[in-house]
């Protein structure tokens, strides 16, 4: 597997969540989620967030409303439902224990790097 490949597959896995925290903050539009994402360098695209997000509708996390636009179609909304609160609080808990478990593993690898540096591989 390539680092491009690895990128991707790490992204994937945060995806959901990220969505999740950009509509707990009020009805949000499919274009300002994209927008955000790719700001944030998780690249994402139309085709990936349309399903994602028809598959968190259809766990019951999230809802959504028409609203008339001025500038063309109805555009369609998105809104956490009671349940994808409950469910985004769970999946934050479990971010900032992965996020501590990864980063004490990193510091262990770091420290004995400092300690002996002939004791690791080369990344090259």
């Amino acid at each position: 597997m390539n680092i491009e490949n690895a990128q991707v597959q790490m992204r994937k896995g945060i995806l959901e969540f990220c969505i999740l925290h950009i509509i707990s903050r009020g009805e949000v539009y499919a274009s300002d989620m994209l927008d955000e994402l790719t700001s944030a360098h998780i690249m994402v695209v139309e085709g990936t967030l349309y399903p994602l997000l028809t598959r968190l509708k259809n766990s019951g996390w999230l809802d959504y409303k028409w609203v008339e636009s001025s500038s063309g179609p109805p555009r369609k909304y998105y809104v956490l439902t009671d349940e994808g609160k409950v469910f985004l609080e769970a999946m934050q808990a479990t971010w900032f224990e992965l996020a501590a478990s990864v980063q004490t593993v990193i510091k262990r690898t770091e420290d004995l790097s400092k300690a002996d540096p002939g004791n690791l591989p080369d990344p090259n």
